[in-house]
């Protein structure tokens, strides 16, 4: 019977395994050296905020992997052999493989700062880092995070969540402005600060200082020299592939491992899905690496797919994704870029609203006004809608006459809507007027 390995228990490698299973009777074998059972990822934060228990964040009872054949070993993987088709683990074992699948996600980056090894230091990635995180701050009085972005807000939740003060240590001159534009980069920047946090805009980490038993005692900062006291420090200045392990194995590796359109990589045997994964030629403007949990996944779907006979593209379409800066929802849809990385050939339509966090950047094309992409604090969109836009090259023009249909909450943002297109109809010299609700008297 073929054997299926699999590397790695997160979105990308489990939705391989159930697919595999749907599709074929193969034996198939789970590794992780992070936990025996899959869990969602994304709910670290709100374990340690007490809105959910471990055992909530198992889409499975643990009872389903052994009912539906899949074999899950809880180790690591310390060498892949692709010559002899076996693989290495640390308590010197080795297991055979026919198939095997690159599934091991990422690892929280570290720059060499002095101290960065020490006890009071974590990133926020994985279950060990949460653990970490929960003795940590026990009794804390204040905590420093270094490096802002999607994982840097959370950290900073978590801990205003425990009335712990929060440090955060930022490079940019607005927060994370090198994804936003700096219209939504000033909002969040703001909302920050009004949740109680100490933001620190143009400051970089100089080294993670110790006390007694290789504990952190302060953080100091290269502007100013300044130390600050804390008890804790978060690392969260983005990941990387976590593909360490693959050294002199042959398997091509760039950033990640490098991979075709059908996920294979260099050797006919072995794939690389989800945040470890690079892809060579990505298409629809997306980005060789994407370390977010829809495409990986896409990625498990199409690899299954192809394993069992069916050989298919990874084709993901135009780029979405969606977060929570505190209180604010974020959505993106297709090409917005920060005006640092913006095309000379494009431009932003931007409206905000006079006194709340709400506000919309939308992307085109200067020359013919090709819609390209949106972005938006406050308000929640139609991804059916933006996608077939995006699909038949529509124009900014179609995008804002279609207010109506592109808004989720039609009733709750009206208002929004007429005044997006007020400030539009004067910025491009149009006159498009969105269709008004009818409102009915209640006798």
């Amino acid at each position: 019977m073929k054997h299926i390995i699999i590397i790695g228990n997160g979105i990308s490698g489990i939705t391989a395994a159930r697919h595999i299973r749907k599709n074929s009777d193969f034996k198939i074998t789970v590794i992780s050296n992070e936990s025996k059972y899959f869990f969602s990822r994304t709910a670290l934060m709100y374990i340690y905020m007490g809105h959910m228990k471990f055992e909530h964040t198992k889409p499975y009872e643990d009872w389903f992997w052994k009912k539906n054949n899949i074999n899950l070993i809880f180790n690591t993987v310390t060498k892949i052999n692709p010559l002899d088709n076996s693989i290495n683990f640390k308590d010197n074992t080795t297991l055979n493989y026919d198939d095997l699948i690159i599934a091991t996600g990422s690892k929280p980056n570290k720059f060499g700062w002095p101290g960065e090894n020490l006890k009071g230091v974590s990133g926020l990635y994985n279950l060990k880092d949460l653990q970490n995180i929960e003795d940590y701050t026990k009794n804390c009085k204040r905590g420093v995070i270094v490096g802002g972005g999607l994982i840097g807000i959370e950290l900073a939740e978590m801990l205003r969540s425990r009335n712990i003060p929060v440090t955060f240590l930022v490079r940019e001159n607005l927060f994370w402005n090198k994804v936003l534009p700096n219209q939504e980069a000033e909002i969040i920047t703001n909302h920050i600060i009004e949740h109680g946090v100490d933001l620190r805009m143009n400051t970089n980490l100089k080294t993670i200082n110790k006390g007694d038993e290789n504990k952190v005692t302060s953080a100091t900062t290269i502007e100013n020299n300044e130390t600050i006291t804390c008890d804790f420090v978060g690392l969260t200045t983005g990941v990387s592939p976590n593909i360490d392990f693959l050294k002199n194995t042959k398997i091509e590796t760039n950033r990640g491992v490098l991979v075709n359109e059908h996920l294979k990589t260099n050797f006919e045997n072995i794939y690389a899905i989800g945040d470890c994964a690079e892809i060579k030629s990505p298409n629809n403007n997306r980005k060789s690496i994407e370390a977010v949990w829809y495409t990986g996944r896409m990625m498990g779907e199409t690899v299954a797919q192809t394993i069992t006979g069916n050989k298919i593209h990874y084709k993901p379409s135009h780029w979405f994704n969606s977060a929570k800066f505190f209180d604010i929802e974020y959505q993106v849809y297709g090409v917005v870029n920060s005006e640092e990385y913006l095309n000379p050939s494009s431009s932003h339509f931007k409206w905000k609203h006079p006194k709340k966090p709400i506000s919309m950047s939308v992307e085109y094309n200067l020359n013919d006004l090709t819609f390209l992409g949106v972005n938006t604090l406050g308000i929640r969109l139609r991804h059916d809608t933006i996608e077939k836009l995006l699909n038949n090259n529509g124009s900014i023009i179609e995008f804002i006459s279609k207010l109506e249909e592109v808004i989720f909450d039609p009733e709750l943002s009206q208002n929004h809507k007429q005044s997006i297109t007020k400030k539009f109809n004067i910025e491009f010299n149009v006159d498009l007027n969105p269709k008004k609700k009818k409102r009915f008297k209640i006798f």
